[in-house]
């Protein structure tokens, strides 16, 4: 039988899906996400959200946001199912910023993020003069286990997790399965055995491992 690792754990009924088309998923958190403690306005024009942990770790308090940008969706699903409104949706930071400077460079706005963020966004955006602040709400904390065994494929799903994994882990001939560019960016210091998902999703990455090994 196939075996496959993913670096975050998954449903059942995910782990489901790879089981009906013969394929054993073994599941780990590579990766542990920690809410911080942080100060922001009570009312909020314009947040950017790059992640839905972004999002979680600000529902629990009264901030009042009026638009929503944000990346995946994942994200914006998440964001509509608690009541906020979503302006404008990407699939990457970088074409999230492009969008935001083409069409409202004139507003100010707030990134919501974690402690390891990638630069694209925040830079595009401050080198066309769009008013940025930047709040840290959460941190990642890499979690990297010594897999003694050899897998199939290896699912990762955040840049984090793929050094998390690297931390204790060899790549060797192992097809690699990424969430998205970001992610397949920093897969790409190790490998270049790479299947990346056209779609954002948990799922997608799922389906991108069937149709590999069907």
């Amino acid at each position: 039988m196939i075996e496959v690792l993913s670096t975050k754990k998954l449903t059942n009924a995910q782990k489901e899906l790879l089981l009906n088309e013969g394929i054993k998923c073994i599941d780990e958190n590579f990766i542990q996400i920690n809410p911080k403690k942080f100060k922001s306005e009570k009312s909020i024009e314009n947040a950017i959200f790059t992640s839905k942990n972004a999002v979680k770790s600000i529902l629990k308090r009264e901030i009042t946001i009026n638009n929503c940008f944000c990346v995946g969706d994942k994200t914006e699903a998440y964001l509509k199912r608690n009541g906020f409104n979503v302006v404008e949706k990407a699939y990457q930071a970088k074409a999230l910023a492009e969008q935001i400077v083409k069409k409202h460079a004139d507003k100010a706005f707030t990134l919501f993020c974690g402690n390891i963020r990638r630069e694209e966004l925040p830079k595009l955006l401050q080198e066309n003069r769009v008013t940025l602040t930047e709040i840290e709400v959460y941190e990642t904390v890499l979690t990297s286990k010594n897999m003694i065994r050899s897998f199939d494929g290896i699912l990762f799903f955040s840049p984090s997790a793929v050094e998390s994994y690297a931390q204790r882990n060899l790549f060797e001939d192992i097809t690699v399965f990424c969430l998205g560019k970001t992610t397949e960016a920093e897969a790409r210091k190790h490998t270049n055995n790479i299947i990346t998902a056209n779609r954002t999703t948990i799922e997608n990455v799922i389906v991108q491992v069937i149709k590999h090994f069907e």
